[in-house]
């Protein structure tokens, strides 16, 4: 059982990989590491949001560390809440002549949506603050209160 890799898509082995008698622990290693942990990738589009149902109107919590107000945008349409960021980053460094010595630009996207039905659309209220936004959605006047079903 030790020697099967689970098949993740992003790279399996080739004839090639047979001359190198490490390819199988890379393999391994990367397998690991990428998909044990996906969260820690945002690359994969996703972060923390937490929604919390308070009688009169939903609190919507998200999570976007490093990320600036401008960077940031929100959205609501029939009945979809998106929640979009960008973020850009350069890194420029030169030598006292002014080449390059390295040079990087990294550029990530990341977005969610969520359908709330029922909202006041004209009352929704963000704050964004320490890598946290805050969204306050008031419920529609006259909503029918849901109702919990018990299950036997």
């Amino acid at each position: 059982m030790f020697g099967l890799v689970p098949f993740s898509g992003r790279r399996g082995l080739s004839r090639n990989d047979s001359a190198n008698p490490f390819a199988l622990f890379d393999a391994m290693r990367d397998s690991f590491f990428h998909d044990g942990f996906p969260a820690a990738n945002w690359g994969a589009g996703s972060f923390k949001v937490d929604v919390k149902d308070a009688d009169d109107h939903y609190e919507l919590t998200a999570d976007l560390p490093g990320m600036a107000k401008e960077d940031i945008s929100l959205n609501y349409e029939n009945g979809y809440l998106t929640i979009a960021a960008t973020r850009s980053e350069s890194k420029d460094e030169k030598d006292d002549a002014g080449n390059y010595i390295r040079r990087e630009r990294h550029t990530g996207e990341v977005s969610r949506s969520f359908y709330i039905d029922g909202i006041d659309d004209a009352n929704i209220h963000a704050e964004f603050k320490d890598g946290v936004l805050q969204v306050n959605l008031p419920k529609a006047a006259g909503e029918a209160p849901r109702k919990q079903i018990e299950i036997h």
